[in-house]
């Protein structure tokens, strides 16, 4: 009676251990991602960046994860989001797991750039999340999401090349001269009067203010 009770207590901590393996092999902890945070504001509205930090801090808490990096940022909208890149390169280097942002806004200038971002981090296995908007880019419906931006993306391409059409289409209507002016050949007369008069090519481009080249190609 004692040996079979011993083998059952045995044949059950046989299945005990092997509960803690998968597919053969020892389970392993789950990985803490390393989060990276973005928080970005206008130079009139500064006041908001520690509630951008703080809110992010919370939600990284929330989810588990550890903060391996955190940049702020101050500039207008149309400026170079020079710390943004940093990040970007951070990610490239595989330092980072997670980008969490306060607003889609703040880390993209246009939707063509806020798509061409995420779609930089998705290929290097980056997640992506935006508090305000509730995204998050490892989910599928945050990644469904990201399509309908592909889709705003080429919607505003579409406006800015009718925006260019449109402009030199007008342009060329008021008689305007397309392409780069022609600064040289206003000078040619000048040009060929001076090389008459004895003086040579690199001092006529020298008072003219042009090219040593042009003034070769007007003599030509």
């Amino acid at each position: 009676m004692l040996k079979r009770h011993s083998k059952m207590a045995g044949k059950r901590a046989a299945e005990k251990a092997k509960s803690h393996r998968v597919f053969g092999q020892a389970r392993k902890p789950a990985r803490m991602f390393r989060a990276a945070l973005y928080s970005r504001v206008s130079t009139n509205d500064q006041h908001t960046l520690s509630m951008q930090s703080r809110n992010m801090r919370e939600y990284a808490a929330r989810r588990g994860w550890s903060i391996a990096m955190q940049v702020r940022e101050v500039g207008s909208g149309a400026a170079q989001r020079e710390a943004r890149e940093k990040l970007i390169e951070a990610a490239r280097r595989r330092e980072i797991d997670i980008v969490v942002v306060w607003r889609l806004d703040r880390w993209g200038r246009s939707v063509t750039d806020l798509l061409a971002t995420l779609q930089e981090l998705e290929h290097l296995g980056v997640g992506f999340v935006s508090l305000t908007e509730a995204l998050d880019l490892t989910t599928p419906s945050g990644r469904a999401m990201a399509g309908l931006l592909a889709v705003f993306a080429e919607f505003e391409r579409e406006i800015l090349r009718e925006r260019v059409r449109a402009g030199l289409a007008d342009a060329k209507r008021n008689g305007q001269r397309l392409g780069r002016p022609m600064t040289a050949g206003l000078h040619a007369d000048k040009v060929r009067k001076l090389h008459r008069a004895g003086v040579s090519k690199a001092e006529i481009a020298r008072r003219l203010r042009i090219g040593r080249t042009s003034v070769r190609r007007i003599l030509a």
